[in-house]
């Protein structure tokens, strides 16, 4: 798949994510690459990207018997993005979904 179809999206998903309930980083990176193709290491810098604009806070959690984890969770700003960025890329899937699908009335050679 173009990677440019995917670069534009997993900030979503990330948030999709999120809105559910914390995670930490490598917990997200795992789902996303078992639903979509994405590099090692593509998730962490989204997560830094997403905290930086102030729509995902992280706090350190210690584990039973495991090392401390870094967990993400949404801000109300965060949401908020969430949400409009949502009904957008909805909106704009079923457009190009309805673009490719329709017969504009040109033979192809």
């Amino acid at each position: 798949m173009n990677i440019q179809y995917k670069k534009g999206v997993l900030e979503l998903c990330v948030l999709s994510l999120l809105k559910q309930r914390d995670h930490y980083g490598y917990e997200i990176s795992e789902y996303l690459s078992q639903h979509i193709d994405i590099a090692d290491g593509t998730v962490y810098p989204i997560l830094r990207k997403l905290r930086q604009e102030g729509l995902l806070l992280s706090y350190v959690q210690e584990e039973s018997g495991g090392p401390p984890r870094k967990y993400y969770s949404l801000t109300s700003l965060g949401r908020e993005t969430y949400e409009k960025d949502r009904v957008e890329y909805l909106t704009f899937t079923r457009t190009v979904e309805r673009l490719l699908s329709e017969d504009h009335g040109h033979d192809e050679k």
